[in-house]
């Protein structure tokens, strides 16, 4: 049915897109789906692949990488979305070193902690440039050296510590569960139900949960149940379809469903699109186009 939509709402988007920078005129969509650069390469460069974005419909953007850029980009960003109307979505405010299995933020070093601190607290002046009110973290790695439960005390802790960072300039650190079983392996926070006990314990408004629903899908399934149980605290949502981590249609979720039960919450955030192309080139920006529109008119 969704690789039925897709096709359907193909031509349209092909026919916007023809030729130059698409049509200025294009239906914004219903929800902030938020796409990155790279998303629609073939367009130019950062600026001007916002500039395509906003003229096919889409209200947001994020920008994993945002913190490493120069201010000078950041401000150029900051612009271009303002002058669009766009929201700004997440950057991450503390990247992990992924190659190291670093931090362990349940361990007994509190240097990988307070440098943690430190991130978030830089990260503070970012995001008030980018206009952003998320900011992604991830809570780290396991320390198989501490039981378990110590780390997540631990954990909760450092959470909201960062929280009393950031509450007071109304910024959220949205907390990213990952799989393990294709991405991520050795992560603390391996689910959304983690990140709601992680964030309960918090017990800050400066503390929600990022729900990705790729990575959520791998690792445990039970998608709309399990949003429905944790809504409280969740702060963001990602899309991405499983196997591939492409755009919806692609693979087993059924993202239609999902954007209806998000409609029946009312949910007014943004939405990443935090996956690739399935396909390269104009061909797949086309189709990425097409797959937000089949979704979007359920």
């Amino acid at each position: 049915m969704i690789a039925a939509g897709i096709a359907a709402a193909a031509a349209p988007a092909l026919a916007a897109a023809q030729g130059g920078g698409g049509s200025a005129n294009a239906a914004r969509f219903s929800l902030a789906y938020a796409p990155h650069e790279g998303s629609f390469a073939s367009r130019g460069g950062l600026i001007e692949q916002i500039a395509f974005a906003a003229d096919q419909g889409f209200r947001a953007w994020e920008d994993n990488e945002a913190r490493k850029r120069p201010i000078a980009q950041q401000n150029a960003m900051a612009k271009a979305l303002a002058d669009r109307g766009m929201t700004m979505g997440v950057f991450v405010a503390s990247m992990p070193a992924w190659a190291d299995f670093r931090p362990l933020l349940g361990g007994n070093d509190d240097a990988e902690r307070d440098a943690f601190l430190a991130d978030i607290t830089s990260s503070v002046e970012i995001a008030k440039r980018l206009d952003a009110k998320h900011m992604t973290v991830v809570t780290g790695f396991m320390d198989r050296r501490v039981p378990e439960d110590i780390q997540t005390a631990r954990v909760i802790d450092l959470m909201r510590r960062a929280g009393d960072i950031v509450a007071p300039h109304g910024l959220v650190l949205v907390m990213e569960p990952l799989n393990t079983r294709t991405n991520h392996p050795g992560v603390y926070m391996q689910s959304i139900a983690r990140g709601y006990a992680v964030a309960r314990g918090a017990n800050s408004p400066g503390v929600k949960i990022l729900a990705d629903l790729y990575h959520e899908q791998i690792q445990s399934g039970n998608l709309i149940p399990t949003m429905e149980a944790c809504w409280p605290e969740i702060g963001y949502i990602q899309f991405g379809d499983n196997p591939g981590r492409k755009e919806p249609g692609t693979g087993e979720i059924n993202y239609a469903n999902i954007v209806r039960w998000l409609r029946a919450r009312r949910y007014g955030g943004v939405i990443g699109m935090e996956h690739g192309n399935s396909v390269a080139d104009r061909a797949g920006e086309e189709r990425l186009v097409a797959a937000y529109r089949a979704i979007d008119a359920a």
